[in-house]
């Protein structure tokens, strides 16, 4: 299927699929999730990832259903999905016996999909508390086609290939709060019919459909999902050399040009990050390494798409599929612990020395009335604590990017927040300011 056709179906069906969708948002208040989980022998990952999808919550949400397409599975991806469906009636099992790829296997959860924002989240991809009201609810604006996550890899940074890993992702997200680039994580307005069969990148290929058909595109950096980065030089050529190859299938036959295939773009963000890049001269040396192999990736992926060797059944990369599931497993894998102190400035504070002592009451009352709704956003083993007036303190095993999200999170729930303090119960607005301090956890 090309991109007429799926105008096509857009000028026929889609028309109906369209006005009920958005007459739904407007009533309903909220956006009708489906989610598809595609999964190829992942026994080790799917019950967890399962678990965790299902306890995403939120109030701009409701998950109708997740549909998991079992492709191919010669392991116990299918008893353990049937087992979960048996108990959870918002799961369902489909089953293709032949592997076909992983496009084929979208456009069957597509055909199935009832849901008026399509969710796809991969196997062995972990979604952070709140990851999909995050990444669903820029749909209410009717202008918003398309969103995408920000992976963060759980990888050990201190090797080269963690390095090379955590190197890319924040290339990734660095460019694609600029230029949208979308992946791991993806939600779709369901106004498209499928994907080309043949594709080895689905969320590039949903993405061009998505923006021809007029519609915006987010970047969402505060829906955090985890996953894991090939861990073997072997392993990460596999992956990106397919990639490359796809991204210029995509060109080809869908006239797309994802934002991450010219080097110009690359190289600002590369610099911007120099303490990560080039801090060090260990870290100068395993960049350099890592710009190599990307280099050499992409030559063999040009080389793949050339010969027009296919890539839309992909080889397995097995050491992306040992992900520790679980929140509190996922934190165990980073040895860094960050403490956010974060100041609540009351909108109108003077600073005077004669009002000093009220408003620090004042700050402290709003801080401690805001506690609970701040704990409903962060990890159970994550601390959170009033450490003086209107000053609160956080901490997190987490590094200084994950924790800039968390600070980020917080900042957005207090500056939106409405209080009122005193007798009077006048009502303030709150503003913040934080830092943050990031050092390595002792080994036992």
């Amino acid at each position: 299927m090309d991109v007429l056709d799926t105008v096509s179906m857009l000028a026929s069906g889609g028309t109906e699929l369209q006005s009920r969708e958005k007459l739904s948002l407007e009533d309903g208040g909220y956006v009708g999730c489906s989610i598809g989980i595609m999964a190829y022998n992942e026994e080790a990952n799917i019950a967890r990832t399962l678990s965790a999808v299902l306890a995403q919550d939120g109030p701009s949400i409701r998950i109708e259903e997740v549909i998991v397409v079992a492709s191919g599975c010669t392991d116990r991806t299918v008893p353990i999905v049937a087992e979960i469906a048996a108990q959870e009636t918002r799961v369902r099992l489909c089953v293709q016996e032949k592997r076909e790829g992983k496009a084929s296997a979208i456009n069957l959860f597509l055909k199935e999909a009832s849901g008026q924002v399509a969710v796809l989240i991969g196997a062995d991809v972990i979604p952070e508390t709140s990851a999909i009201e995050y990444l669903c609810s820029p749909f209410l604006n009717p202008a918003i086609g398309m969103t995408g996550g920000h992976p963060i890899p759980v990888n050990d940074e201190h090797t080269f290939m963690g390095h090379t890993v955590h190197l890319l992702w924040r290339l990734h997200d660095c460019i694609a709060r600029t230029h949208a680039k979308l992946g791991e994580v993806i939600a779709f307005r369901n106004v498209i019919s499928g994907i080309p069969a043949d594709s080895a990148v689905d969320e590039i290929s949903i993405q061009a459909l998505i923006s021809q058909l007029g519609y915006k595109l987010q970047y969402i950096s505060e829906c955090v999902v985890y996953n894991k980065g090939p861990i073997t030089v072997r392993d990460f050529l596999k992956q990106r050399r397919r990639i490359y190859a796809g991204h210029l299938k995509v060109l080809e036959q869908q006239h797309y040009e994802a934002s991450t295939m010219k080097i110009g773009p690359i190289m600002q963000p590369l610099l911007a990050m120099r303490d990560f890049s080039i801090g060090t001269p260990r870290k100068a040396l395993w960049t350099a390494g890592s710009i190599i192999l990307e280099g050499f990736a992409r030559l063999l992926g040009r080389d793949d798409y050339r010969r027009k060797r296919e890539h839309h059944i992909w080889q397995m990369v097995d050491s992306t599929k040992n992900l520790e599931a679980g929140l509190r497993k996922v934190r165990r894998l980073c040895n860094v612990q960050s403490v956010i102190v974060l100041r609540l400035l009351l909108d109108g504070a003077s600073g005077d020395d004669s009002n000093r002592e009220r408003e620090d009451r004042e700050a402290t009352e709003v801080a401690r009335k805001l506690l609970p709704r701040l704990r409903a956003h962060i990890r159970k083993e994550d601390r959170l604590s009033i450490n003086g007036p209107g000053i609160i303190t956080v901490v997190v095993r987490a590094e200084q990017q994950g924790a800039e999200i968390v600070a980020q999170r917080i900042k957005g729930i207090v500056e939106t927040a409405s209080v009122s303090v005193g007798l009077r119960n006048r009502a303030v607005k709150t503003t913040i300011a934080y830092s943050i301090l990031s050092f390595p956890r002792k080994q036992k």
